[in-house]
């Protein structure tokens, strides 16, 4: 009997706050998959970029460009499964144009930026599964105070409101993979064990449709 294929790589997407790396946690540890984080604690440009964000916009974008793509040539390339906390898509298709529109990134910076990542997603392959966790500003502004970062504080409800926009439009022309939506509002996966299995049923789901 033909041994069953494993997925290689599961992406978990969603805005600031929506409890991305709670779930990649729970769902590595529930699957035994490796878990790519993003990477923020030694991130060079975030504290800065919360405090002048017209300054330090396209380098702190460059930064998560870098980082995500390196993760995922790691992915391809190991013999493991991993979910990876936020994708390469997101920065481009969420962060960058959204900063390009609020007039924190120039024209001439987000045309390089734009150009540089058409080039490196040429070289690698979408998620096996994009995971969604959906969730309204509520949510996030509550676990965004709830985890305390202090670059965090400077953040406003309209630059939340107008990432999610952006995010919903994404979503909705996703094309490039399978798709599953977590409804982050409803689904306490990490206090309620119950929610949680509401969870891994839809992600299995998924994986048994996928291979």
């Amino acid at each position: 009997m033909e041994e069953r294929k494993k997925p290689k790589y599961i992406a978990v997407a969603g805005n600031i706050g929506a409890g991305k790396t709670t779930l990649c946690e729970k769902l590595g540890q529930h699957y035994n998959w490796d878990v790519q984080y993003e990477d923020v604690a030694d991130n060079p440009y975030l504290n800065d970029f919360y405090h002048d964000m017209n300054r330090w916009s396209f380098h702190l974008q460059i930064y998560f460009l870098n980082s995500r793509y390196r993760q995922i040539l790691d992915i391809l390339q190991g013999d493991r499964t991993v979910i990876q906390d936020r994708t390469i898509y997101e920065d481009a298709r969420i962060f960058a144009p959204n900063l390009y529109e609020m007039g924190l990134m120039s024209k001439r910076d987000f045309d390089n930026y734009s150009t540089l990542f058409e080039i490196m997603t040429g070289q690698i392959n979408a998620p096996d599964i994009l995971i969604y966790l959906r969730a309204d500003i509520s949510t996030l502004v509550s676990h965004i105070h709830s985890r305390g970062r202090d670059y965090e504080g400077n953040m406003s409800l309209d630059y939340l409101k107008r990432l999610n926009k952006k995010y919903e439009k994404w979503i909705a022309s996703y094309k490039a993979g399978p798709l599953l939506i977590i409804d982050g509002d409803n689904l306490d996966f990490y206090n309620r064990p119950e929610d949680f299995g509401q969870v891994i049923e839809l992600v299995d789901a998924q994986l048994h449709g996928l291979f």
